[in-house]
């Protein structure tokens, strides 16, 4: 039979036509996974692998607290469409240089509570759409290399809170025009003089550090537990702009007592020519007196 036509048509169409969806993404979706209009979620399912037959079309992609120690490149940048990925809570760890070819629109990625050791400047180095990048409780990650978020100047929201890092080179975050959120927290940062330069950028950049207070120096020993911003900066200002280290101090004896030393072997030689010069005064003059007296 026929459709009718008018209001109670149209209806019937959109219920015919939600169907088809609700279909069509029951057939894409993943058997572990839950799929609503563009949005898949696989969170708590102790996935082992990369979920399987994702639509194509997905925009936000939820793999949270899972057991994924690796992202396949291949069937993760087939989801070209992709904005929003969440792989929070895995145990990622290999390498993820060239792993986010072609995501190009992704705007927000969260890789916290995983096991990375490095950033390099080929990890983001496509995802020049990204806003937000949460990197924290990665106890594995040491190192971000200088220039690895240069692609990245959308960047806003940068969290790499209780990890394991020593130091980060500030043109690694002062190069990013749009950053408002630095997440620093928790790390063994190595307070030197160097470190004074970022210290510095944070005051004049404005930028939001969320938990002042746990960003802290773990060494040097006369900044260990100091809080980076404030006590840290001023026991490094007086060391590093007004007070000299051991070696300084070394150095500086050791010129003094070559001043010195010199100044006395001088002294010396000058004493000794004063007094070989009134010997001989002494001794022309009694000459003289004699000749006279003959």
């Amino acid at each position: 039979p026929s459709i009718p036509a008018g209001p109670a048509s149209k209806c019937l169409w959109m219920v015919l036509l939600l169907g088809i969806i609700r279909t069509i993404e029951s057939v894409n979706c993943p058997k572990e996974c839950t799929c609503q209009y563009l949005v898949v979620n696989c969170t708590g399912k102790q996935l082992s692998e990369f979920p399987s037959e994702l639509p194509l079309d997905t925009r936000q992609l939820i793999l949270a607290h899972n057991k994924l120690s690796y992202l396949p490149a291949v069937e993760l940048n087939f989801l070209s469409d992709l904005i929003y990925l969440d792989c929070s809570g895995n145990t990622l760890g290999e390498d993820l240089d060239f792993t986010f070819v072609s995501i190009i629109k992704l705007v927000y990625l969260d890789l916290s509570f995983n096991n990375l050791t490095q950033v390099t400047f080929d990890t983001f180095s496509q995802l020049g759409s990204l806003v937000v990048l949460k990197l924290s409780d990665n106890p594995s990650l040491m190192e971000i290399e200088k220039d690895s978020f240069a692609n990245n100047t959308w960047l806003r929201h940068l969290d790499v809170s209780r990890c394991s890092l020593l130091f980060i080179d500030t043109s690694t975050v002062r190069d990013l025009p749009n950053l408002r959120s630095l997440g620093l927290s928790g790390n063994p940062w190595f307070c030197n003089c160097s470190f004074m330069e970022l210290c510095d950028w944070i005051k004049e950049s404005g930028v939001t550090i969320p938990d002042p207070d746990n960003v802290t120096c773990y060494s040097p020993a006369f900044v260990h537990g100091f809080r980076m911003l404030e006590e840290a900066q001023e026991q490094l200002q007086l060391k590093c702009y007004i007070h000299f280290d051991d070696h300084d101090y070394l150095f500086l004896g050791l010129v003094g007592f070559c001043i010195f030393s010199a100044g006395t072997v001088l002294a010396w030689i000058l004493g000794v020519c004063a007094h070989v010069y009134l010997e001989m005064s002494s001794t022309k003059e009694t000459g003289l007196r004699l000749f006279n007296t003959s």
